[in-house]
Parts: structure tokens; C-alpha cells; sequence
């Protein structure tokens, strides 16, 4: 999914991956019963921050990464009827190899 949205520093813009609705047993859950996404989709990464000499230091994560982040971190916002979260490289916990 390309995107408009360029990130600045050291943040980056994550689609959250939904957990299922309706558990191993049949029982399907309201929104208010679902924990939080903790695992998403990189559409975008900023810069980086900027070292002490004036140079952008890349960031570990790049477009297309699957990312394991902190379970309340982030600024959601709406793009394109999709929730998107903006968050700092520091969010991460881990990039998931599949």
C-alpha cells in the first residue's frame, strides 16, 4: 500500500495487523474485548535523527518490515478509511523474519 504520509526524524508510520474476531471456539468478540494490535506492516520510515555532525542516521526498520511494537505507543490516525499508527524507531521491540 503506497502512501503520501512522510514521516519525519527518527518516526515511522506502522499498519496495524488485527487479531481475529472469533476465537478457536466459535465465540466471535466485540471491539471492546480485543486486546490492542501489538504487530504491523512498515509503510514508512523517516530520515532519521541527525548526528553531531548534521548527518541522517537510517533507521533499522525499512518499508515492507513486519514489526513487533510497544502495546500502547504510537498517535492513530485515520488514512484512507485505514487506521495507521505514527510512532518513534524507539516503539519497536523487534522485526519479525518470516
Amino acid at each position: 500500500m503506497a502512501i503520501s504520509i512522510k514521516p519525519l526524524g527518527n518516526r515511522l508510520v506502522v499498519q496495524p495487523i488485527e487479531e481475529e474476531e472469533i476465537t478457536a471456539g466459535g465465540i466471535v468478540l466485540p471491539e471492546t474485548a480485543k486486546e490492542k494490535p501489538q504487530k504491523g506492516t512498515v509503510l514508512a520510515v523517516g530520515p532519521g535523527e541527525r548526528n553531531d555532525q548534521g548527518e541522517h542516521m537510517p533507521l533499522e526498520v525499512t518499508e515492507g518490515d513486519l514489526v513487533l511494537f510497544a502495546k500502547y505507543s504510537g498517535t492513530e490516525i485515520k488514512y484512507d478509511g485505514k487506521k495507521l499508527l505514527i510512532m518513534r524507531e524507539s516503539d519497536i521491540l523487534a522485526k519479525i523474519n518470516e
